[in-house]
């Protein structure tokens, strides 16, 4: 098929909004949504929150996890043939959500690359940007937060464009007929996403844009975003690229139309990724307004429209005429990295409040059912009846499936997290990250033998004269498990860590990423405030006075190297002088409480989280000590 005999919508089209996380995607789609009266009626919108944020994890932590889509209808001074729908789609900005981004590509025609005017390119504007030039997608650049302090507007171009031609060059050999004087001759615009604000005119570094309004921003994607193009002959073809679920209609499959037309109540033809083919019809079709799902007749090409009706469809699947079937090609995502042990609680704790979900089949249910949803994650059969293997991108992917199944009541059992290796030629593979660290100069020499001791090879360093360096590294994937609290210690903070999958490299040899021992329970029973004020000295504490503990549970964490089993149940002895307790708990170092993240982190290899809706404590695989003593000797001797 020739562009010529192609025909275009130019009532129509489909962006992703693109960055790296924190650089402002979320909060420019919500001032986008406000300026063109999106929202129409809707109370719950109160102007602070970022709407796009659906999800409860989303707004805790400030990230997008989710790729998600909104319908903006544009009625400004630019769209002179009428009204346009620009489909804006909000991406994730973290690596470890790669398998989002690649979906939200699929569905459009062109991108908007945000870029945050103090920090510049990181390395998943460089993900990001990689997947939108290898499927030809052309750019708008636009450099958010011009407002800030520490702007240096003229710095952050150059090193996008800079990064546009590395890119370009290094997919030419890849991608044939790759235009890299397009790519270099991209519209650059300069935008506060906070004050709703753009304009083509660069402005003082720490100011905002000489114009109020996101109307230039609106004027590029028409002008440089192409129309979504189609063949009038071609029979229908549509792709699923996400999934979700309404109480009323169950599942629903988010697709994009690219040729034919999509009805309401219509016979089509459902193309598994396995090739079968099955014949459905649309019980429902739903059309996006602003964030409103609304029921619509017919969708056509470029349309981005959800359908009910098909139980078992999953992403990656055609919806074709079951006269002319013609399949559209799998959405492919990166291999996992990280993997991790999930399953059954199996602590002395388990099910102590009524309601949880603790069996088996409930926990292996719940994998399966995200398996349909996340095309980036793996759930694998290791042969035993109460555990899998999942395998993720990252640590946060995984952390943020276990912390979402947490908030739905079940009761789990984490392994520490493990990296996903290859053998190539008899020679075990491991997979390497790219990590970008901003930090101020005094901590550089900490940060440098952090590293080295995970094997990381330092890359190259700028100082860009501001009191901070930015230092590139390649570290393997190992390295960088529990590496963020420790990071965030020695730079008191301070320090901004990204990383990026770098591909696999020869096994690097041993780790050690944790210097320090565990302090285990050596029996079960409640805290006592007189064993903590007798250990205190020597350890820090995870658990509070009258906390419940069992044998084998980590209770702190010890100053030295090795493990410390103690009894933190021991209680006074009874005497007839009396005593003030109060005193006591004054007197008591507040304990050190962990986050899921942290936890997670801070296991070794003979240890796990136990995770319950309640409480998220750390244990030993093995919880009797004598067996536990028994296997370190086996394991000596061996």
């Amino acid at each position: 098929m020739t562009e010529t005999s192609l025909a275009h919508r130019s009532d129509l089209r489909n962006v992703a909004i693109v960055a790296h996380v924190d650089h402002g995607k979320t909060t420019l789609v919500d001032a986008m949504l406000r300026q063109t009266n999106s929202f129409g009626d809707h109370s719950h919108f109160d102007g602070e929150s970022r709407v796009m944020d659906s999800n409860d994890l989303e707004r805790e932590k400030g990230i997008t996890i989710l790729a998600k889509n909104t319908a903006i209808r544009y009625e400004g001074e630019h769209a002179s043939e009428g009204p346009v729908i620009i489909n804006v789609i909000d991406t994730p900005g973290h690596a470890d959500f790669g398998g989002e981004v690649e979906r939200g590509l699929s569905m459009v025609d062109g991108v908007v690359l945000l870029v945050d005017a103090s920090e510049g390119p990181l390395p998943q504007t460089r993900f990001v940007l990689r997947k939108a030039l290898a499927a030809k997608l052309p750019v708008i650049l636009a450099v958010n937060k011009t407002d800030r302090p520490d702007a240096r507007i003229d710095e952050v171009v150059q090193e996008s464009q800079d990064l546009l031609l590395g890119l370009a060059s290094d997919l030419a050999d890849e991608v044939p007929d790759l235009d890299v004087d397009a790519i270099l001759d991209l519209p650059v615009l300069y935008a506060s996403g906070r004050a709703g604000a753009a304009s083509r005119n660069q402005p003082d570094n720490g100011s905002l844009p000489d114009n109020d309004t996101l109307e230039p921003l609106f004027e590029a994607i028409l002008e440089h975003i192409p129309a979504p193009a189609y063949d009038p002959a071609a029979p229908l073809q549509a792709h699923v690229t996400n999934l979700d679920a309404s109480p009323f209609l169950g599942r629903l499959a988010l697709l994009r139309v690219f040729n034919g037309t999509l009805k309401k109540g219509q016979n089509v033809a459902w193309v598994r990724s396995d090739g079968e083919v099955h014949n459905v019809r649309i019980t429902e079709l739903l059309e996006t307004k602003a964030l409103d799902r609304v029921p619509t007749e017919s969708a056509g090409p470029g349309d981005i429209v959800a359908v009910a009706g098909i139980p078992d469809i999953t992403i990656g699947d055609t919806i074709a005429d079951p006269e002319d079937v013609r399949p559209l090609p799998a959405i492919t995502v990166d291999e996992p990295a990280i993997s991790m042990t999930i399953g059954t609680n199996t602590s002395p704790l388990m099910g102590k409040v009524k309601g949880h979900k603790l069996t088996a089949r409930m926990v292996k249910d719940r994998l399966d059912r995200e398996l349909i949803g996340n095309v980036s994650l793996r759930v694998v059969d290791i042969g035993r009846p109460d555990a899998w293997e999942v395998q993720g991108r990252g640590e946060l992917a995984l952390s943020v499936l276990i912390e979402n199944m947490r908030r739905e009541g079940f009761e789990l059992t984490a392994g520490k997290p493990q990296v996903v290796t290859r053998v190539v030629d008899g020679k075990t593979l491991e997979p390497f990250e790219e990590l970008t660290i901003d930090a101020p100069e005094e901590h550089l020499g900490a940060i440098t033998q952090l590293l080295a001791a995970r094997k990381g090879r330092m890359e190259g360093m700028t100082n860009h004269g501001t009191g901070w360096v930015r230092m590139e590294f390649i570290v393997p994937s190992r390295g960088l498990i529990g590496f963020r609290s420790e990071f965030m210690t020695v730079t008191r903070g301070t320090g901004i860590a990204n990383a990026i999958s770098h591909g696999y490299e020869p096994w690097a040899g041993p780790i050690t990423t944790r210097i320090s021992g565990s302090i285990v329970a050596d029996r079960a029973g409640v805290v006592t405030p007189f064993a903590m004020m007798a250990l205190q000295e020597r350890m820090t504490f995870f658990v509070d006075p009258t906390d419940e503990v069992y044998e084998g549970m980590v209770v702190g964490e010890n100053t030295r190297a090795e493990d410390m089993d103690v009894n933190i149940t021991k209680e006074k002895k009874l005497t007839n002088m009396r005593s003030s307790t109060a005193d006591e708990l004054e007197r008591l170092t507040p304990p050190r409480h962990l986050t899921l993240e942290e936890s997670l982190e801070f296991a070794r290899e003979d240890e796990c989280v136990e995770v319950t809706p309640e409480k998220v404590r750390i244990r030993k695989v093995e919880l009797d000590s004598t067996a536990r003593g028994r296997a370190a000797s086996r394991a000596k001797k061996g």
